[in-house]
C-alpha cells in the first residue's frame, strides 16, 4: 500500500475560505492542535471562522515537539470532549502530532500549515522526538492527511527563517532520492526523483529571491514556499521510503541527541547533514561531482543566512564524546544512512565530521 497525497488540497491566497465549506461537512465537532505563542493569532482567527459556521471547537496546544507524552495527553483531550477530527495548525511537529493522533483515534486530519518550513502537513509519516528534542522513530501512517490548506496569506505571517529551513529540507530529495534510489527500474521512483531534480533546481533559481523578496506578485515567493510545502511532499508520497531520507536526515537524527540551548529547525540541520553526506560520496563513492555541489549549496545556504557546520548548531563535537554520539547513532541498525549504496561505518561518520568541522573551527 502507497499513500501518495491528501485527499483534497486547497492552495492559494484566499485557500482558508475556500475550505471552509469542505470542513464542514467533514467535521462538526474538531480540536484545533497547535503549539507557538506566535501562531496564536492565526490560530484564533481559524476558531472563530469555525465556530461561524456552528461547528463545536475546541482546542490543544502542545507543550514540547511531537512526542509520546503529549499525544497522549491530547489524545485524553480530544476522548474527553468526543472531537471527531483534528485541525493540526503549525510547524512540522504539530502536525506530525495531528496526523499522529487522527490515525490513532480513526478520525480525519485536516492539516494547515503555518510556514514552508517542512512538507508535513502532506506526508503519510510522522517523527516521534523525546520531550528535550531528541529524534526516536519515524512512524509509517496509514494515509495521508484528509484535507491539505496551504493557504499563502497563513504562510506570509511566518519567520523568514522558516522558508530557508524548507528549502534545506527540500532541496534534501534531490539529493537523497538520486543516491539512493537511482538503480530502481520502478517508473513510478524514477519520476519521483525527476520530480525532486526539478524541485531542486526551482529552489536553486528562486530561493534567494523568495527568501529576500516581497510577498505580493512574487512568483519566486509563490514557487518557493509550494515547492517546500507540497512538491517535496509528492516526491516521498510517489517514491516512496527511499526517496525521502538517506545520510542527510540520518545526521540530522543524530545530532538531535545532543541536547543544547539553542533550538534549531529540522531543515537548518538536514541542511548541515546535506553537506556532510556530500562529503561521505566523495570519501567513499569517489563521487568527483561532491564539491562542486557542495560549493553549490554553500552558496544558497549563506545567502539565506543557514548554518553550515555543526559548530553554528551550537555544538562542538570534539567536547563531552558529542562526536562518538552522533557516529553512534547516526549508523545504528535501523538509520537511513544504510539506504546508501555503499558500506558506512561509525569510524567514517567520525572521520569526515572531524574533517569538515576543523576546516571551519580551531578545536
Amino acid at each position: 500500500m502507497q499513500s501518495i497525497s491528501p485527499e483534497i488540497i486547497f492552495r492559494g491566497k484566499d485557500a482558508w475560505e475556500k475550505a471552509l465549506p469542505q470542513i464542514s461537512k467533514l467535521t462538526q465537532s474538531p480540536l484545533i492542535l497547535g503549539r507557538s505563542i506566535r501562531t496564536y493569532n492565526l490560530r484564533n482567527k481559524i476558531l472563530g471562522d469555525l465556530k461561524s459556521q456552528n461547528l463545536e471547537v475546541k482546542s490543544a496546544n502542545l507543550y514540547f515537539d511531537c512526542c509520546y507524552e503529549d499525544i497522549s495527553r491530547v489524545k485524553n483531550i480530544i476522548l474527553k470532549n468526543n472531537n471527531d477530527s483534528v485541525i493540526a495548525a503549525g510547524g512540522g511537529k504539530v502536525l506530525d502530532s495531528g496526523k499522529f493522533l487522527a490515525e490513532c483515534l480513526n478520525i480525519p486530519c485536516i492539516t494547515i500549515p503555518l510556514s514552508a518550513s517542512t512538507c508535513a502537513g502532506w506526508t503519510a509519516l510522522s517523527n516521534i522526538y523525546t520531550k528535550n528534542g531528541q529524534f526516536i522513530e519515524d512512524v509509517a501512517l496509514r494515509s495521508c492527511p484528509k484535507v491539505l490548506i496551504y493557504d499563502h496569506k497563513f504562510i506570509q505571517t511566518a519567520p523568514s527563517r522558516t522558508l530557508a529551513s524548507g528549502i534545506a529540507d527540500a532541496l534534501a530529495k534531490w539529493y537523497e532520492s538520486s543516491i539512493t534510489s537511482s538503480t530502481i527500474d520502478d517508473g513510478l521512483v524514477q519520476q519521483a526523483i525527476q520530480i525532486s531534480r526539478v524541485l531542486r533546481d526551482q529552489l536553486l533559481i528562486d530561493g534567494e529571491k523568495a527568501f529576500e523578496g516581497q510577498f505580493e506578485n512574487n512568483n519566486s515567493w509563490q514557487n518557493t514556499i509550494e515547492a517546500c510545502g507540497l512538491t517535496a511532499g509528492l516526491v516521498g508520497g510517489i517514491g516512496g521510503e527511499k526517496c525521502r531520507t538517506a545520510a542527510a536526515h540520518a545526521i540530522h537524527n543524530a545530532i538531535t541527541q545532543i541536547i543544547t540551548p539553542n533550538k534549531f529547525f529540522h531543515g537548518e540541520i538536514v541542511g548541515v547533514g546535506l553537506l556532510l553526506q556530500l562529503r561521505l560520496e566523495e570519501m567513499k563513492n569517489n563521487n568527483k561531482l561532491a564539491d562542486q555541489s557542495i560549493k553549490q549549496l554553500l552558496k544558497l545556504m549563506k545567502s539565506l543566512n543557514l548554518p553550515t557546520t555543526i559548530a553554528q548548531l551550537g555544538i562542538n563535537v570534539f567536547e563531552n564524546q558529542n562526536l562518538d554520539k552522533i557516529a553512534e547513532f547516526t549508523c545504528r541498525k535501523k538509520s537511513e544512512i544504510h539506504f546508501l549504496p555503499f558500506e558506512i561505518s561509525k569510524q567514517d561518520i567520525v572521520e569526515v565530521i572531524t574533517n569538515f568541522e576543523q576546516q571551519k573551527i580551531k578545536v
